[in-house]
């Protein structure tokens, strides 16, 4: 069983007022917060780091009773080497790309011993099928939606049956889509199976957060309750 997670992805937030913007994207029922992490060399774009995830941390303690997960995306050249920095900064979930290391299963092992969750994504380019092995050690699998790099893309429908084939092979695994989702994309992506949404433009830009947070969460809680796999 698996439940809706709407995870904002904070690359669309205003950077000058981060922390601000973090605590409305939880005051307004955001279950986690995203968190691109971009090195300017597995994709061609800089973005937040460990400090920033550790000031965030201080500004959004963790917390047992109220929303306060960190779901770190690396987009990184060498995961591997970001994995102590980031659970140092209060990382909750570290999230690497099966094309940026030789050893995942390895990887996946240093995650944990670090405390945190581990994930995997692929590429839009990059078979499905290479998670399978994977999918036993991982707490999360993630389908990119667009070319990791840059926020703003379209929703890419034609990765849809990746999350589809993962969903049908494990079923109580959570899937993430990220890239493109809103109001308009968000009923190809619950029908594929996909139970965690990182949505950013579309959320942070809504003229009500709330409301647009509890649509894509009430789609998603649909299309889990029709496969009987909604954990209420």
């Amino acid at each position: 069983m698996v439940k809706p997670i709407i995870a904002p992805s904070i690359l669309a937030s205003d950077f000058a007022n981060l922390g601000c913007n973090c605590h409305r994207m939880y005051d307004n029922g955001a279950d986690w917060l995203h968190i691109d992490v971009m090195d300017g060399n597995f994709v061609p774009n800089i973005s937040l780091g460990p400090p920033i995830i550790s000031s965030l941390r201080k500004e959004i303690p963790k917390s047992t009773t109220k929303a306060s997960f960190f779901d770190c995306h690396m987009m990184v050249a060498n995961p591997e080497q970001w994995v102590p920095e980031v659970a140092k900064a209060g990382g909750d979930q570290y999230t690497f790309h099966y094309e940026s290391t030789k050893d995942p299963v390895a990887l996946v092992k240093l995650i944990k011993e670090h405390g945190m969750k581990a994930a995997c994504a692929v590429k839009p380019g990059t078979s499905v099928d290479v998670l399978y092995p994977l999918a036993e050690h991982l707490d999360m699998a993630l389908v990119m939606t667009v070319e990791p790099g840059f926020g703003g893309q379209k929703f890419m429908p034609e990765m849809m049956p990746k999350v589809e084939a993962l969903r049908a092979k494990f079923p109580e695994l959570n899937i993430q889509v990220d890239g493109g989702l809103g109001k308009d994309t968000i009923p190809a992506a619950a029908a594929a199976g996909a139970n965690v949404i990182v949505a950013g433009t579309a959320v942070f830009n809504a003229v009500d957060p709330k409301e647009m947070i509890e649509l894509l969460r009430s789609r998603v809680a649909e299309s889990l309750k029709a496969r009987g796999l909604l954990d209420e």
